[in-house]
């Protein structure tokens, strides 16, 4: 006589149901047909105000948020002292592994070290991670804003026009094709809305069209910023007749292999924007 074994308990899943009754669920043709009908998720197109501090969910990163801005605005210096440990758990109702947590953020953006016996320090300027989105987003809302769009052209003359050379020496038939499709877009546009993203796909693909990585990756980084920045330039009154031609004149040159070309279009769009900016700002076009 042989004693019958028990049956081997079935693997459940974290809410109680046996996982084989999960993947049954899966595999069945009614949850197959309500996925195929449920519509992706879309990118977010409601425009962020980066002159405001975002909304956060948790005293984690609210602290992160409040002392990173308080550093990158000048009101805690290179050099200062955080406030103890024990009095920020207080201020803002954190345990110490979250306060820890909390600095090891800041530590990473480089705002922020840690010295024995002394405490948390904030480091000198040219230390901060500039492109960290973080810091970048507390800049443009710490910064005046033509002053900081100021300091962004400035960086912009540097990188774009030689983007442009180099895209119009490297870039495939599929690049051109691609930079061509979001010059139509803007050309299609009717409102400075709906031009914002193709005028940044445009630049985007002009980056992407050098195939030097570390260079697309800069310009990607700076793509926050430089939406603020285009959002504000394309709000001039007589784009299609000024900005247009610019960006047109930047696709031909890359469309004809004209590095030397593609680079002065480059530089004489820039020059476009900063006067266009300039206006909209309410500021003298000259300075």
């Amino acid at each position: 006589m042989h004693r019958q074994l028990p049956r081997p308990l079935e693997r459940r899943g974290p809410q109680g149901p046996p996982l084989s009754a999960l993947k049954a669920l899966q595999n069945s043709p009614a949850f197959i047909s309500a996925m195929m009908r449920a519509p992706p998720e879309g990118p977010r197109t409601t425009p962020m105000n980066y002159r405001q501090p975002s909304t956060r969910k948790s005293m984690h990163a609210t602290l992160v948020q409040d002392l990173g801005l308080q550093i990158v605005s000048g009101q805690l210096a290179p050099g200062q002292k955080l406030p103890s440990e024990a009095s920020l758990c207080e201020t803002y109702a954190i345990s110490r592994p979250v306060f820890r947590e909390a600095m090891r953020a800041l530590t990473a953006k480089g705002l922020v070290e840690a010295r024995p016996r002394v405490g948390t320090l904030v480091r000198p300027r040219h230390d901060w991670h500039m492109l960290d989105p973080d810091v970048l987003h507390w800049l443009m809302q710490a910064t005046p804003q033509q002053e900081f769009f100021n300091t962004l052209s400035s960086v912009r003359w540097v990188i774009e026009p030689a983007a442009a050379a180099l895209a119009a020496t490297n870039a495939t038939t599929e690049d051109v094709a691609s930079i061509g499709e979001a010059y139509q877009r803007m050309e299609a546009a009717r409102t400075p809305d709906e031009r914002l993203q193709p005028d940044l796909d445009f630049h985007a693909r002009i980056a992407d069209a050098t195939h030097n990585d570390l260079l697309a990756y800069l310009c990607n980084m700076l793509s926050m910023a430089l939406r603020e920045s285009v959002r504000f330039s394309n709000q001039r009154p007589n784009f299609d007749e000024l900005a247009l031609p610019r960006h047109k004149a930047i696709l031909t040159a890359i469309q004809n292999g004209d590095a030397l070309g593609a680079r002065h279009a480059s530089l004489v769009q820039l020059e476009d924007a900063r006067v266009a900016l300039s206006k909209v700002l309410g500021q003298d076009p000259a300075s």
